[in-house]
């Protein structure tokens, strides 16, 4: 699973475990820019989020950087940008 993919589910686990139902509930209780949220989420760019941002979604959905990325799911991702060297 590529790294972008796995934060995309993350971000949608913590959505849903807030009650929260679109990206634009997100940007509302995160502060991040809707142009940010939508390039994470648009199926035409693998982007990542600079770490600053997760930090901000993060504090939006009530969790921290520790329990975000304390999944299985990190154990065996890859980054798009390793083919590309």
């Amino acid at each position: 699973m590529l790294l972008n993919d796995a934060i995309k589910i993350r971000i949608e686990y913590f959505l849903n475990r807030n009650g929260l139902s679109s990206l634009w509930d997100l940007y509302k209780v995160s502060g991040v820019p809707k142009s940010t949220i939508n390039s994470l989420f648009s199926s035409q760019t693998n982007s990542l989020p600079r770490l600053s941002t997760l930090l901000h979604l993060c504090e939006g959905l009530n969790t921290n950087l520790k329990e975000f990325f304390n999944d299985d799911i990190f154990l065996d991702v890859e980054d798009y940008t390793e083919d590309k060297k």
